[in-house]
């Protein structure tokens, strides 16, 4: 289902706390929202949709990807600086990104895997 974007700093600023596998219908939802704001977004977490639980989704190439409690497990190559949006925010702002970062998750069957990107 699409869920309405959060725009409430309060609620972005909360820490999120780990899914479960009760949580894969927020994860379903967090897709759907992102595919419905496809050409102005490529990547959302949970507290986007005003939920404050660690469920990621993004857009890989020309796949989706749904993460539940991801985490970095290493850094990997050269950081550099970009200018990022954010549909919950207005403007954009400074971020430092890793060339490649090995992920640790749980997939949409909430089995665990490992990924380098």
């Amino acid at each position: 289902m699409i869920k309405e974007i959060n725009k409430d700093v309060f609620l972005l600023k909360m820490k999120s706390i780990e899914s479960t596998k009760d949580d894969i219908q927020i994860g379903n939802d967090l897709l759907d929202t992102l595919k419905f704001h496809q050409k102005e977004c490529v990547g959302m977490a949970a507290n986007m949709i005003s939920v404050p639980k660690r469920i990621i989704a993004f857009l890989d190439k020309n796949d989706y990807v749904l993460m539940y409690n991801p985490y970095i497990i290493a850094y990997l190559g050269n950081y550099y600086e970009t200018m990022e949006g954010c549909l919950s925010l207005e403007g954009k702002r400074k971020a430092k990104r890793n060339t490649k970062i090995k992920v640790g998750y749980y997939d949409q069957d909430f089995k665990y895997r490992i990924k380098t990107y």
